[in-house]
């Protein structure tokens, strides 16, 4: 196998992942197999432990596992769905290393962090590549060069390259910033960042030069001479309107050929015209649709934070581009709903997503009532389907006070209610890793909306929750028209429902966002998103 480490620096949030997908699909399209992984400094065993407004979006596999917004990178750009293998943090590779220590698994040795830990890291990488059969692993480096918390990344990328030499290149994604109030590209911080990682030992093959603009020669040269790369090693990767012109931006100034020469392989094809079509689709679709999401992890301070619902932004512009129409994303706090929730006329659309908590619940109820009498689209996930059920008990069924015992335990009428072995579960504390988790297969009603846009009795889908609809309560929700149109195969949980007589008013239990791809937009999205565009 061979193996190619991508880095960043001078500053976080540059597109390490978008550039990690880029290379995979590339290669991918070049006729190898790769397998890509993501190294995670911190040192929580996953992510499904951390607060999406500081870390992005906790994204989930098939087998369960919950990972960093950065799987749902590679899973969309190579459309393939990935495993735990696929992902390491540094709590899960200490806690190993601890593990097998307390086993005597390393024979009463004196375990050190170089090379106990390093050696973890190199194996779980080889082990990426192993399980997917990979010619090429792509292993993505989180943090930024300079930081404490990635070296033993780079000291395992040192290590590795030391064994394994002709197989082993490092791709740098470095930033050069124009000053306002200079307005001159400076390259002095990406020459800085390559340093920082020529003193922990690695000399960077390629450059990834991210900046506002396109490099001029004369910042190309500088960087040449300046880290002692070939000036076509160089490659300028400017900001782009869509991140999935990324991969043909980099084709075009040679990245494939240039990591396929250095580490001694040939182009076996060159396949990318399914992407190049999707692109062209997004360019040239022009009709808008406006669709509002409701939700409450959108803010922190004076910013906004979109990373939260990343993989429901990208499902959106699958099933949109797919349509040609151009989607007008606007963000709704819920909490500004509750007393005007009028403002959702604008909008060709509602979508609330996912979440946990009673923070601005009421808002986003006094949403689904609106947009419900009002024959506005609707897509309800997780979350958003509770809730749906929570207003149509309330406003409909005439249950006053009917609610999630998640928000309030005491309710007289607990519509949905936590799932059994869940409630052991949450008196033990037994909070990581352990909702219903990953892929779970659901069955498809016939004759209803869903079931044609999925055009098959079954689906495969992933889930992340605790708590589900109350069975006592389905009877009176169907026979109002808020039907169970997908469950589980033994009839016990409510995967889909959806309401009668609407345009489109739909919610599933799973996250239908997780399993979208730019070249196979998700039905539920496709669904909504042509309902929105219909000329009202």
């Amino acid at each position: 196998m061979k193996y190619i480490f991508v880095s960043g620096g001078v500053i976080s949030g540059i597109g390490k992942g978008i550039a990690t997908s880029s290379i995979a699909l590339l290669l991918k399209s070049a006729g190898y197999k790769v397998a890509p992984i993501k190294m995670d400094p911190y040192l929580n065993v996953d992510a499904g432990t951390m607060n999406p407004i500081e870390h992005g979006e906790c994204f989930v596999l098939d087998d369960g596992t919950e990972t960093d917004q950065d799987l749902g990178h590679y899973e969309r750009y190579l459309g393939e769905s990935l495993s735990k293998n696929n992902i390491a943090t540094q709590g899960a590779i200490y806690l190993s290393v601890i593990q097998k220590e307390r086993n005597l698994e390393y024979d009463g040795a004196c375990v050190d962090i170089v090379t106990y830990i390093t050696e973890e890291i190199i194996s779980r990488i080889k082990y990426a590549g192993r399980s997917k059969n990979a010619d090429i692993v792509v292993i993505e480096i989180g943090g930024t060069a300079g930081e404490y918390q990635n070296v033993l990344f780079l000291e395992a990328n040192r290590q590795l390259k030391l064994k394994r030499h002709d197989d082993v290149i490092h791709v740098h994604l470095t930033y050069l910033p124009i000053p306002g109030s200079l307005g001159e590209m400076k390259s002095k911080p990406a020459q800085m960042s390559v340093r920082d990682l020529n003193a922990v030992g690695i000399q960077p093959d390629i450059i990834l030069a991210r900046a506002e603009r396109p490099l001029d020669q004369s910042r190309i040269k500088k960087l040449s001479i300046s880290t002692g790369l070939e000036e076509q090693d160089i490659i300028s990767a400017p900001d782009m309107k869509n991140v999935y012109s990324v991969p043909l931006k980099f084709e075009e100034e040679g990245l494939t050929d240039r990591i396929l020469g250095k580490l001694g392989l040939k182009r076996k094809q060159t396949d990318l015209k399914e992407w190049r079509e999707f692109v062209q689709s997004a360019e040239k679709s022009a009709k808008p649709v406006k669709i509002g999401i409701v939700g409450k992890y959108f803010t922190t301070g004076d910013f906004t934070l979109l990373d939260s619902y990343i993989s429901v932004i990208e499902a959106i512009k699958h099933a949109s581009y797919k349509l040609g129409v151009k989607p007008e994303i606007t963000w709704i706090d819920a909490s500004k709903l509750e007393a005007n929730p009028a403002q959702l006329k604008k909008y060709d659309g509602v979508i609330v997503p996912g979440g946990f908590g009673e923070r601005d619940v009421e808002g986003k109820i006094a949403a689904v009532k609106y947009v419900r009498e009002n024959n506005i689209p609707y897509l309800g996930l997780c979350y958003g389907m509770q809730l749906a059920v929570v207003e149509f008990a309330r406003n409909v069924l005439g249950l006053k006070g009917a609610h999630s015992t998640e928000v309030d335990p005491d309710t007289k009428y607990p519509v949905i209610h936590i799932m059994p072995d869940q409630a052991k579960k949450m008196l033990k504390k037994d909070y990581g890793g352990t909702m219903r988790l990953g892929a779970w297969e659901a069955e498809l009603k016939s004759g209803s909306k869903i079931r044609a846009l999925y055009g098959k009795d079954k689906a495969s889908e992933r889930h992340r929750h605790r708590f589900e609809v109350n069975n006592e309560y389905r009877a009176d929700l169907e026979k109002n028209g808020f039907k169970v149109v997908g469950q589980s195969p033994d009839n016990r949980l409510v995967e889909i429902m959806e309401l009668e007589g609407h345009p489109f008013f739909a919610g599933s239990q799973f996250h239908p966002e997780l399993k979208s791809r730019p070249l196979e937009p998700h039905p539920m999205f496709l669904g909504f998103i042509e309902a929105a565009s219909k000329d009202k």
